[in-house]
């Protein structure tokens, strides 16, 4: 007999690409500030990388976690108590989801360069959201953690 529900984690981190994007922006701050010098070039090189790399890592800091009875979900906590029937998502619904199927009242947790998502009813009749829609790059194991949770509980 488990005692416990397994904890999940997940960091919805920004692709390498944003990185490289980062970089670029850099190099356009370095360009713009070019005609003032070589110091001034270097700092645009050096400021401009480094606010794009700061945004992108805030952007892709947000975690997924199910612990202590909690789905928390970047800023969100719901009881596990509180969730119902769990649909794992594809690409192509997920697309569906986060567009002309979204309920405007539901709590996104959206990250478009994950591909996956997890869709969780919530049953709290005193909480008008009828759904948490999370984006997920696993979201097999989110639902799997999430039922464990809730028999744990």
């Amino acid at each position: 007999m488990q005692l416990s529900a397994p904890p999940y984690e997940e960091r919805l981190t920004a692709p390498r690409s944003w990185w490289l994007i980062s970089l670029l922006a850099g190099v356009s701050m370095a360009l713009i500030v070019l005609p003032l010098g070589v110091l001034p070039m270097l700092g645009g090189l050096a400021g401009g990388t480094a606010a794009a790399a700061a945004a992108a890592s805030a952007y892709g800091s947000v975690r997924i976690r199910v612990v202590g009875g909690l789905l928390i979900a970047g800023e969100a906590r719901i009881p596990v108590s509180a969730l119902g029937a769990m649909e794992v998502l594809d690409a192509e619904e997920a697309r569906a989801w986060r567009t002309h199927r979204a309920d405007p009242r539901c709590f996104m947790l959206l990250r478009a360069y994950v591909p996956g998502a997890l869709r969780v009813e919530i049953t709290d009749p005193e909480d008008p959201t009828p759904y948490a829609f999370l984006s997920t790059r696993e979201p097999e194991r989110l639902a799997q953690a999430l039922r464990a949770a809730k028999a744990a509980a």
